[in-house]
């Protein structure tokens, strides 16, 4: 039994790579604005664990919206960093890595605060687990801290500071601007730790 990880380079997935030790971890880059940071921090962290790590590059700048793509969100966007069907795509791309790497679970880092939106929900989680189990291959998605917050994930994981210092979780830049959800995350989470801020 193969695990891979969809791996952001954010608080959550860095933790869940250091918690559950997949064989493999798929970063993404698919034209988002913090691509080039994502890629060095998801590097990094997996040579520390010794994950095999595999980066996918497809191009969707022209489908983004919101923070993340550089552009007004979207009409229907529920918040500023809102794309598209962000989650369903990353998923899918992982998805088609993880086959040809042989692994039977796709690990995703969704947390209880990413309820926010529906692609974050345990609804969510389980329709495209269904969908993608369906389909040759049966490639099954588990979101193991769907129920826990970002805090309570590091906890139980029992994560190292050191290796979330490699986090990044700015949605706007690859040098964090400190005035995003995912930096706000990131400082809060990391003050609710009780560690000293550091911004994404």
């Amino acid at each position: 039994m193969k695990t891979a990880l969809l791996l952001s380079g954010g608080m959550d997935s860095v933790s869940l790579a250091w918690w559950k030790r997949p064989q493999f971890a798929i970063t993404i880059d698919y034209g988002q604005k913090a691509a080039e940071a994502e890629k060095r921090a998801s590097a990094a962290v997996c040579q520390q664990l010794e994950i095999e790590h595999h980066i996918v590059t497809v191009d969707c700048r022209s489908l983004g919206s919101g923070d993340m793509a550089g552009s007004a969100p979207d009409g229907l966007a529920p918040a500023s960093d809102w794309w598209p069907y962000r989650n369903q795509l990353l998923i899918t791309l992982a998805a088609m890595k993880s086959i040809s790497l042989g692994a039977t679970t796709l690990l995703i880092g969704t947390v209880r605060s990413d309820e926010g939106h529906r692609d974050g929900t345990t609804e969510f989680v389980g329709l495209i687990d269904r969908l993608l189990s369906f389909q040759e291959g049966g490639l099954r998605v588990e979101a193991s801290a769907i129920g826990m917050s970002t805090q309570e994930l590091v906890q139980a994981a029992q994560v190292p500071r050191e290796l979330l210092a490699w986090a990044h979780s700015c949605h706007k830049a690859n040098l964090p601007c400190g005035d995003c959800r995912g930096c706000n995350k990131y400082n809060q989470s990391m003050f609710d730790l009780g560690y000293a801020g550091k911004l994404c």
